[in-house]
């Protein structure tokens, strides 16, 4: 599944901590977004890594994307994550 991660957190230790944990799951698109191919099971344990991070003024958000609307997904500059079995030619 193709899952966009995007967080807002308050604490710069937090948000440093949380990049590194995305890091090893998906590929960083933007400052505070992330792009993640997963499988069901890695995704509820990237959820479960996640949340006793989270404190009350933070926020993350897990958009998962079917695989209409990732096909839909343009992007200009920077580097695009291929789901797998995409082909590049």
């Amino acid at each position: 599944m193709f899952i966009v991660v995007s967080y807002d957190i308050v604490d710069d230790r937090r948000r440093t901590r949380l990049h590194r944990v995305l890091k090893n799951f998906g590929s960083r698109v933007q400052y505070s977004v992330f792009e993640c191919v997963l499988e069901p099971k890695d995704f509820t344990r990237l959820q479960a890594t996640v949340q006793p991070m989270i404190k009350r003024d933070d926020q993350v958000r897990y958009y998962r994307l079917c695989e209409h609307c990732e096909r839909q997904v343009i992007a200009i500059g920077g580097t695009v994550t291929q789901p797998p079995g995409t082909l590049v030619v």
